[in-house]
């Protein structure tokens, strides 16, 4: 890594800066000596929206050309030793800087932005994604970055488009609808409290999700790590099971949503011609925003087949309970 591609730099107990602020002058920066960056976040604001009403939620759907990289993106190994890493310092553009976290990522912006603020928080050297290491960085991260960014993760084999490469991601938070479910008691079941934690799942949500509040970071990353071992062992395999993880922090309290998973990308993704949809659920997809580079799959997705897609990719609801219930 060289001086040129490093923005400022960030240390918890010495930076005069907050990393929000600083993530946001970065932002601002690049917006103006990164062309590529500027035009993706002037095409932002033409993309179209829309909802789609489900049996007792709702999904947000978003066209965005600008995502077909990473929706199509190829994650098998063949591909991934064929290309270069997109994320490793030295193949990152000539114009684009980052914040240096701690001495170990660099919080780069994100060059095809969902959000008004996408950063990608990549790790300084090439090693696989993989969150069980860095799940104190990540309750960190969240604490330095709330209430103003929410940050998450995409497991490498359900979302992360670069999975041989450690990185989380940024947004302006709120942005995605689980978010404020999470925070509805009308919406939220507690299923129960261990020490400092509550533990909660949705009602009529059409997918699982386990939702963890703490103000203890100690207390959360124990449960965390728990859940994800009897993901591990309820799926029967012995790498990380299939997660999509977002965490916020306000008030003195981190809010950690976790979405298991049982399949990357829906049955429909890879039909041919026009029984083709390319959707790829990662964090922000199964969190109620649905990202769709084209425009067919905005214009036809509807309740019924937002149900199929959501349910398909879910891991099983009688799984998820056991798993809660042994906490």
């Amino acid at each position: 890594m060289t001086s040129d591609q490093i923005f400022t730099v960030f240390e918890r107990h010495s930076s005069p800066s907050s990393l929000p602020e600083l993530s946001l002058r970065l932002l601002e920066q690049q917006k103006e000596t990164w062309t590529i960056l500027a035009g993706e976040y002037a095409s932002l604001g033409a993309v179209k929206h829309r909802e789609v009403s489900c049996e007792g939620f709702s999904v947000f759907l978003q066209f965005n050309p600008g995502r077909i990289v990473s929706t199509g993106a190829k994650v098998d190994e063949k591909s991934i030793l064929e290309r270069r890493c997109f994320l490793c310092v030295q193949n990152l553009p000539p114009d684009q800087k980052g914040i240096l976290y701690q001495g170990e990522f660099l919080v780069l912006c994100n060059p095809a932005p969902i959000f008004p603020q996408h950063f990608t928080i990549s790790n300084i050297n090439h090693i696989p994604q993989a969150i069980e290491p860095f799940v104190g960085t990540f309750l960190n991260l969240a604490r330095e970055l709330g209430p103003a960014l929410t940050v998450f993760y995409n497991g490498p084999k359900c979302g992360a488009s670069a999975p041989d490469h450690m990185h989380f991601q940024a947004n302006t938070s709120g942005s995605i609808p689980v978010e404020r479910d999470a925070a509805d008691p009308r919406r939220t079941l507690v299923r129960k409290r261990i020490d400092d934690t509550t533990v909660s799942t949705l009602r009529n949500y059409g997918r699982e999700v386990i939702v963890l509040e703490s103000s203890i970071q100690e207390k959360i990353e124990r449960i965390f790590l728990k859940i994800i071992k009897a993901l591990q062992e309820g799926s029967r395999v012995d790498f990380e099971p299939m997660i999509n993880v977002l965490c916020s922090y306000g008030n003195g309290s981190w809010r950690l949503i976790l979405f298991p998973r049982r399949k990357h990308r829906p049955d429909a993704y890879f039909r041919e011609g026009d029984a083709q949809v390319m959707v790829s659920p990662a964090a922000v997809d199964i969190g109620g925003l649905m990202v769709t580079p084209m425009e067919r799959d905005f214009d036809r997705i509807d309740a019924r087949m937002m149900e199929g897609i959501l349910d398909e990719v879910s891991l099983e609801k009688e799984l998820v309970d056991r798993i809660v219930a042994d906490l």
